[in-house]
């Protein structure tokens, strides 16, 4: 008797997805940038601009899931080069676990989480869900940019690089610290703990800033956020979307100490962890140092991690001396941990 076959916790595999995708019409031809593996938001011509439009529903988090809902999809939207604008948030709690406490502190941390990005509340849903164990947001972020800012992965070519600002894996790290802070009591110190439960506000898994800076510039081409699956789902996703191949340079990866300690202690490999908080910029080579200076004037450290190339050189990791096949994580890290707890 065959198996039946069904998906572990985690992204849709994007083989999948894209097939998916292939299905949907073309339909209306305003739509500009579309559904579509490793693109971060849609973006529709409305006149004289462009509206940018995301949405990303928080599942692994529990505490402050309102502000980590403002965020990440603020940073969808930053990174095609536009502005954050109005925000929409649908609410699903848990059926007898709904306390008017619980609403209250979701509803205050998205309100100062648009408040800190100067967005606005503008609508959404709330209701009590059967069948949930945790609250979830899906959120719901829109933008907008002048034409000719706009920032497409379709506008990459072979040689050109790619930088990582900060490092990996920023809310990976937050996450585990807070969610799984007695599983990792007496295996890493309760220091190292602390600052990693601060990852969420310090360095921060907003990356508007950081796209700002990149994109004030004129050299950047592209940016990417690279969540679910890490930084090497995100380097892959980006390629996809180019229509390119490229190689990463992994030994170039800045890796947190704090998320070195924690994946060590774990099992964990960190370059396949929830990497929010660090931006992809992609770029020709000679812009570079243009692009880190406007990154460094607001304390954003930067690296290249990667080169594109012509799509028929696939995908490559190149430790060393050694170049091996890239290959999407099988799941992130994070969904990993997660799913192995609850067996």
């Amino acid at each position: 008797m065959l198996e039946l076959f069904r998906f572990g916790v985690g992204k849709l595999p994007p083989e999948h997805l894209e097939r998916l995708l292939a299905r949907a019409p073309a339909g209306d031809p305003r739509l500009v940038v579309g559904a579509r593996v490793g693109e971060d938001a849609a973006v529709i011509e409305m006149g004289d601009r462009y509206l940018v439009v995301k949405t990303d529903p928080i599942t692994f988090a529990v505490e402050k899931i309102g502000w980590y809902a403002v965020h990440i999809n603020a940073n969808d939207i930053a990174v095609t080069g536009a502005d954050p604008k109005w925000f929409l948030a649908t609410l699903l709690l848990p059926e007898g676990k709904a306390e008017p406490s619980l609403v209250e502190e979701i509803f205050s941390d998205i309100l100062a989480a648009c408040g800190e990005l100067g967005v606005t509340l503008c609508g959404g849903h709330t209701e009590i869900t059967h069948g949930l164990d945790r609250p979830i947001v899906v959120g719901q972020m829109l933008g907008e940019v002048a034409k000719d800012k706009l920032l497409r992965k379709d506008s990459l070519r072979p040689g050109d690089v790619v930088l990582l600002t900060r490092g990996v894996a920023i809310e990976g790290t937050a996450l585990i610290a807070r969610e799984k802070h007695s599983e990792l009591s007496g295996k890493v110190s309760v220091k190292v703990l602390d600052t990693a439960r601060r990852f969420l506000f310090n360095p921060g898994i907003s990356v508007v800033r950081a796209a700002r800076a990149a994109s004030s510039t004129g050299g950047a081409k592209a940016m990417h956020d690279p969540t679910e699956g890490g930084v090497l789902a995100g380097l892959l996703e980006m390629a996809l979307a180019a229509r390119l191949g490229t190689v990463v340079f992994p030994d170039q990866v800045t890796i947190l100490s704090e998320t070195r300690e924690i994946c060590a202690a774990l099992g964990l490999d960190p370059l396949a962890l929830l990497a929010s908080g660090a931006l992809l910029i992609g770029l020709a080579s000679d812009q570079v140092d243009r692009v880190k200076e406007s990154l460094a004037a607001q304390a954003i450290p930067a690296t290249v991690v990667a080169e594109l190339r012509p799509l028929e050189d696939g995908y490559r990791l190149r430790r060393g001396g050694e170049v091996t096949e890239l290959k999407f994580p099988e799941r992130d890290e994070l969904a990993r941990l997660f799913e192995n707890s609850d067996k």
